[in-house]
């Protein structure tokens, strides 16, 4: 049995995969951004151990979701799914960030680096393969906001961040999953995906004892491996987004995760 933290797990495809991990009598964590949230996500999850609370638009709350996490024993799987989608206008948050920026890249960064697990799964979007890797305007400050790009962006920048910590910490199996365009609250009721086919890639991931589900470093797609935009593997594109984020939390990716568990007897 492994126990996995499920982050954005309140609806959607983070519900879905959560409730797919429990049927497969795993321990699962939920998240979500408030205790009214939490307890929908615990009514929607029967089997769950938890539900944590944390605004992942806030770097304190998420340094917190991470405490929470850790106190709850040690993970074997994190599913960072929690996101932002492209409709709403730039939101600045407390500390200054564009909202979207924060949830869809600050956290997964702060989360991974302190509360890392052996297996790492990141939610990325095939928009990705529209986001421009350029890193001198993270905030959107000097351009005119444009939220399809900037969601792109940063879904890019979640596979950046996948194939960093692949690289960086090679004791860990780190990837990214494109759902597909799946009728979720974000994606809307028209979209032509499947939803159930949606959740099961990375669950899929986060458990399953499968060769094909040991890779790290790449991108998946209905259990299959996709090829990611270029400069996803730059190491110099990499690097550049692990400082951009240490210098946004003040928390550096350690040299080497934590993954110790307690002895036995």
């Amino acid at each position: 049995m492994a126990r996995v933290l499920v982050t954005g797990s309140s609806d959607g495809l983070g519900r879905l995969s959560a409730q797919q991990l429990v049927a497969l009598g795993h321990e699962v964590l939920l998240h979500a951004r408030s205790f009214a949230r939490a307890r929908e996500a615990l009514a929607a999850v029967p089997g769950a151990r938890v539900a944590l609370v944390g605004d992942l638009a806030s770097v304190a709350e998420t340094r917190d979701l991470a405490l929470q996490a850790r106190a709850a024993g040690p993970l074997d799987a994190v599913i960072h799914n929690a996101g932002v989608g492209y409709r709403e206008g730039r939101v600045e948050t407390a500390d200054g960030l564009s909202r979207l920026f924060a949830v869809n890249v600050l956290a997964p960064y702060l989360l991974t680096a302190l509360a890392p697990a052996p297996r790492l799964v990141y939610l990325t979007s095939g928009m990705h393969r529209g986001g421009d890797p350029d890193l001198s305007d993270l905030q959107w400050q000097r351009r005119p906001w444009d939220g399809s790009q900037a969601y792109s962006d940063s879904k890019l920048l979640d596979v950046v961040l996948a194939f960093a910590v692949a690289r960086r910490w090679p004791a860990v199996r780190s990837n990214a999953v494109e759902p597909g365009w799946v009728p979720t609250r974000m994606g809307g009721p028209s979209a032509p995906d499947d939803l159930e086919a949606g959740g099961r890639t990375q669950a899929w991931l986060s458990v399953s004892d499968d060769p094909a589900a040991a890779a790290t470093g790449r991108c998946f797609f209905h259990q299959r491996q996709r090829p990611s935009h270029p400069a996803a593997s730059v190491t110099e594109i990499q690097d550049g987004l692990l400082l951009a984020c240490e210098a946004l939390t003040g928390v550096a990716l350690p040299r080497e995760p934590d993954l110790r568990r307690p002895a036995s007897g």
